[in-house]
Parts: structure tokens; sequence; C-alpha cells
């Protein structure tokens, strides 16, 4: 399943190439986890502005131009999309494609295949390429929504905590939220409620950093390791980010898998040696996901 660092490794393969590109077409494939919420066609002369991330959602802005072209003057310096008509500037309308990738979706941009594959379930065809969305099991989804703090954009965001490299996010918050659980701290993490972007395997990779148990209680967790910890998950993320994302099955961005697997430190390992005390690494079930683990650098 795509997690945060393959959504963000997504978003930097194709935001470059959009931003600015006219939407020529947008043609669905089979229905998504949600339906787009608005008439395909109504997208065509859209512009695409600085696709964003929140969470595992990426937002693309779209604007519509204020004026045909052909009617109005556009002025030096003028945004694009915005032009003079009559010495009045009309303004674009807010509005996006909020985007996920499921569990086993893909997004691509270039030069759109000729025939649409079976999975292929979303294009937006534009005057630079094709981006496309490959989603075999069609948990992802495409919907447009006329502003971030608008439903459905807004409904969707709303239960997700804060970005993990979000200035705002401190030590001292992180720990008060632990402690306001008594659940499993690996679970705590996975519930993105404390922070985003720990899925399961970055939720074991940052508690083997921290060197914390994850069958530990929240609530048993000091401010120090509290500390500790929200350090590690940063740390591991802007790792993953940089390796590509993990590629365990069929992730792409843009074509291109993704390396973190391949440092992972007990994700998938278990058994072996554990790298800094060469234990054996443990794997357990925790709400039905596995964890990995060493018991001896990991402590409750």
């Amino acid at each position: 399943m795509p997690e945060l660092p393959e959504v963000e490794v997504t978003r930097r393969s194709v935001a470059g190439a959009l931003l600015g590109a006219w939407v020529r077409d947008v043609q669905m494939g089979m229905p998504l986890r949600w339906p787009l919420g608005c008439d395909p066609q109504t997208l065509a002369g859209t512009v695409c502005g600085e696709m964003t991330r929140r969470g595992k959602y990426l937002w693309l802005p779209l604007s519509r131009p204020g004026a045909d072209e052909g009617m109005a003057t556009r002025l030096p310096g003028l945004p694009r999309g915005l032009a003079v008509v009559d010495g009045a500037t009309a303004a674009e309308p807010a509005g996006g494609l909020l985007i996920h990738l499921g569990m086993s979706g893909a997004l691509a941009f270039g030069e759109c295949p000729a025939e649409r594959g079976p999975y292929d379930h979303f294009r937006l065809m534009t005057d630079r390429g094709c981006l496309w969305l490959t989603d075999p099991r069609r948990f992802g989804a495409v919907v447009w929504s006329s502003a971030l703090d608008a439903d459905p954009a807004r409904k969707l965001l709303s239960a997700l905590g804060p970005e993990p490299f979000d200035p705002a996010l401190d030590e001292a918050g992180f720990h008060a939220g632990l402690q306001a659980r008594r659940t499993p701290v690996k679970a705590a993490l996975l519930s993105g409620e404390l922070v985003v972007g720990a899925g399961n395997i970055y939720a074991c990779e940052a508690l083997h950093l921290a060197r914390i148990d994850p069958r530990t209680a929240s609530n048993k967790i000091s401010r120090p390791r509290a500390a500790r910890l929200l350090a590690a998950v940063r740390q591991v993320l802007a790792r993953a980010i940089e390796a590509g994302g993990s590629t365990l099955k069929d992730f792409s961005a843009n074509g291109a898998a993704g390396h973190y697997q391949e440092q992972a430190q007990v994700y998938g390992r278990a058994g072996q040696a554990c790298n800094t005390c060469q234990a054996p690494v443990r794997r357990i079930l925790q709400g039905q996901r596995s964890t990995f683990f060493c018991e001896v650098c990991q402590k409750r």
C-alpha cells in the first residue's frame, strides 16, 4: 500500500510537468472508490496548478481562465488564467482534484498509451502529455472538490493528524497525544491521528530507531522517549522519500521503483540478525498487521 513517502515521491515525479498544463480531455475507466463528482467534460479547458500533498492525498488545483483568450487581452506579467476583459480582471474560480492511490494505485505522466489498459481508470489529457492512474484493485480515487476546505475534500482530510515535517508538531504535543492513549504505541502511530505518514513499514522502522518496543502502551512512554520517537519518524520518512519510497510488490512513481526496502533494519527481516545487536528479528501480529522488531534493542 503506498504510504506517505511513496505519495510524496509520486507528487515530485509529476508535479513539475503538470504545472501550467492545459487540460484537453478527461477519460474515466471502471468506477473507483468514490465517484468523480462532476461531469468529466467540464474539466476540459482548465489549467493545472501546483500539485501538493496532504497525508496520502494529492491535491491538483485546476483553474479556468477568466475569459476566452480570443476575447481577452493578456497583460505582461499577469498570472496565467487571469485575463482582462473590458478593463476588468476576471479571477479564476477555485477547485481541483483530490487523488488517492488506494492500496495498489500508481500515477504516471508522459505520452499517453494508444490503448487504455484494463487497470487504467483515469486519464487527464493535457497539452503536455497525459496523467493516468493505474489501479488493479480500484481502491484509489479521483474526486473533484471546489476547494480543499469545502466538501468532499474537507470531509476526507478532516481526520488527518499533523504532517511529520510541520514545525507546529512539537515534542510536547506529540507526547501529550501519546499520554491520552492506552493502545500499543505502534497502533497509535498507524492511526494517523498523532502524525500522518507512519504506515506499517515506517512505524516498524521508526520504533526500532527509537529503541521502543512496539507493544509498549502509548501512555507509558516518557517525554524523552516520545521526543526520540518523533525524531525517528521524521528521519525514517525523510530517508524513505530520498530512496524513492518502498517497492514491495508493484509500486512505482512515474515508472520508477523505490529502494527504501533495501535499507530496512527490521521490516521484512524476521529471523535475520538485527544489524545492531545480532539478535534475531521477531515478527508478531498487531491488529492483523505484521510487526517486526528486535526484543533486545527495543525496550518497553
